[in-house]
């Protein structure tokens, strides 16, 4: 009974919570495992509730939250806040952890509306989710199963050319998932484009033995942890220092201490 109750308490936080954005004219969508079991029909057991927010719209977001009762909190500036109701929460995000992928316009615009807990809402387009999860390979996290089940099961409404241009410089960690996707689902190959793995496979020919000018390390785009050494110890630099990633430096170690230990 007390499960009962807790549950109902939470789906009517989150209900209540879309409804005050909706009311106050903050843009939103459904994202994490409510729109993963939208899409691939798997369903998971989980203790909050994702929100994805214009990363302009955070803090306005949070002001509005507390104004209404609730207690907030930017949890990891660049990327994360939360919104508390007792023991219930809500993820605000607006960003990924390793400073890409940020939510703007753009996502609400190939964002389809679906009913979730009795709401007509925006729920995050299949390719956006598959962009953001590609770069999530930590050691206590890997999205690279979400990634394939997305593309098992959304393979022939995605739209290919715009997935593709998310990634863009980062176009290897997208064929290393669909070269993974051929392995997991090898009688579903032919569901990935031909002309799409062709093009990123002639830009792997097209590199071969060739090297970048610079020693830098991507691998902490993929995980704020396991690459360390290599900026710490063998002088290569931290890709997330690059200008298109949005976080300070500071927030970068922050973020960084978080790992978990060994």
């Amino acid at each position: 009974m007390t499960d009962a109750v807790n549950l109902n308490d939470a789906v009517r936080f989150y209900r209540e919570s879309m409804q005050l954005l909706q009311r106050e004219g903050v843009p939103f969508m459904v994202g994490g495992a409510f729109s993963m079991a939208l899409y691939t029909g798997i369903a998971r057991n989980t203790k909050d509730f994702d929100l994805l927010v214009r990363a302009v719209d955070v803090d306005l977001t949070l002001e509005m939250f507390r104004r209404h009762g609730y207690r907030t909190e930017k949890t990891h500036p660049h990327w994360l806040a939360k919104i508390f109701q007792g023991e219930d929460l809500i993820d605000i995000i607006y960003r990924g952890g390793n400073g890409l992928c940020e939510v703007d316009d753009s996502w609400f615009a190939r964002a389809p509306t679906q009913e979730v807990l009795d709401v007509s809402t925006k729920v995050c387009a299949p390719e956006e989710m598959i962009w953001m999860k590609s770069y999530i390979m930590e050691r206590e996290r890997y999205d690279g199963a979400d990634v394939a089940h997305l593309l098992l099961n959304c393979a022939e409404r995605i739209d290919w050319s715009h997935l593709v241009q998310r990634f863009g410089p980062d176009w290897r960690v997208l064929l290393s998932h669909l070269v993974l996707f051929g392995f997991v689902y090898p009688s579903e190959r032919d569901r990935i484009p031909a002309a799409v793995v062709g093009d990123l496979t002639d830009r792997l020919r097209a590199e071969a033995n060739t090297a970048a000018s610079e020693r830098v390390c991507q691998g902490t785009l993929l995980s704020r942890a396991q690459y360390l050494h290599d900026v710490r110890a063998q002088g290569l630099r931290d890709a997330r220092l690059d200008e298109r990633c949005r976080m300070t430096k500071a927030e970068m170690e922050e973020w960084t201490a978080l790992r978990p230990r060994e």
